[in-house]
């Protein structure tokens, strides 16, 4: 294994648009275009926010080991003293996950001052990127290190700063954005710039991305689900790509990831709307006194309900 792998500007210098690449591309964009629609349909996509956010947070902290329960973290969100500390590193998952969703309205770029800010809200504290050497990554059954990412402070800054470049400026390359997004993905799990929560943030930074170009109108679709599912894999091809520059497989996986998750979240999202729709017509029904008043111009039923 190349613990010493270097790391390269992007685009890498090789051929992406193969035919593996170019079939899984076709299943992901159309899922992904057939649920960016199921999500419009809904007269608020805040409540996917809420309820998709908190579900990636515990799929993405279980990849770092870190378990709890959906109730738990649910009660955690809602109040702060209560959970076990399990439940508190999801809370603050969410609560880093809706943050850098709010500075990429604002500012509409994904920076480094974003997850440097989304970082301190997921641990806690007002920490930054690794200022002291001897990060490396370890094979966790025999202990062997597996990967050794950038040690000296400068050269992490500098990567970072390339990498926000590369994010944000569209002539840097002619890739389909799905295609980037997983060299993103790669490219900031390889700087490792933060001296813990790394896969987390590189987690989130998928679904900013996806938004950022305008695939999603907002942050709806989290790869955690896919991943936990095939973290071996995961972890194999990440490390394919600095051992054998195999940069193929590495995209068609995330590529497939895209495809199951959307799929999965179509049909929650489906869900979703048929139980707004059938507690409108209980309301309508049942209580037509309450659902005249949240149904009036001056009231905001429609941000709710369908």
């Amino acid at each position: 294994m190349n613990s010493q792998y270097s790391i390269s500007s992007l685009p890498p210098s090789v051929d992406l648009n193969t035919v593996p690449v170019l079939q899984a591309l076709v299943d992901a964009r159309a899922n992904l275009a057939l649920l960016k629609g199921v999500a419009n349909s809904l007269p608020n996509q805040n409540i996917l926010i809420d309820t998709l956010t908190l579900q990636e947070a515990l799929a993405s902290s279980e990849i770092e080991n870190i378990v709890t329960t959906q109730d738990e973290a649910y009660q955690a969100s809602l109040f702060t003293d209560s959970g076990s500390p399990a439940a508190k590193e999801v809370v603050r998952y969410s609560r880093a996950m809706r943050r850098g969703y709010e500075l990429w309205r604002k500012h509409q770029i994904i920076s480094e001052n974003m997850l440097i800010e989304m970082f301190r809200v997921l641990m806690g504290h007002q920490g930054g990127y690794r200022t002291q050497p001897g990060t490396f990554l370890r094979n966790l059954q025999t202990g062997e290190v597996v990967y050794e990412p950038p040690q000296d402070p400068w050269e992490i800054v500098s990567h970072m700063r390339a990498l926000e470049e590369f994010i944000n400026d569209d002539a840097l390359c002619d890739l389909d954005p799905l295609v980037k997004m997983a060299l993103i993905h790669h490219q900031f799990e390889s700087i490792h710039p933060f001296p813990d929560g790394n896969g987390r943030i590189g987690r989130m930074l998928n679904v900013l991305y996806l938004t950022h170009v305008k695939l999603l109108d907002t942050p709806i679709l989290y790869l955690s689900r896919a991943i936990n599912r095939t973290k071996p894999e995961y972890y194999r091809l990440l490390q394919a790509v600095r051992d054998n520059n195999e940069w193929e497989d590495w995209i068609v996986y995330m590529l497939n990831s895209i495809t199951a998750v959307a799929r999965s979240t179509n049909s929650l999202v489906f869900d979703i709307s048929e139980l707004m729709k059938n507690m409108k017509h209980r309301m309508r029904k049942d209580l037509p006194s309450i659902y005249s008043h949240w149904s009036s111009p001056d009231n905001v039923e429609t941000t709710i309900l369908m």
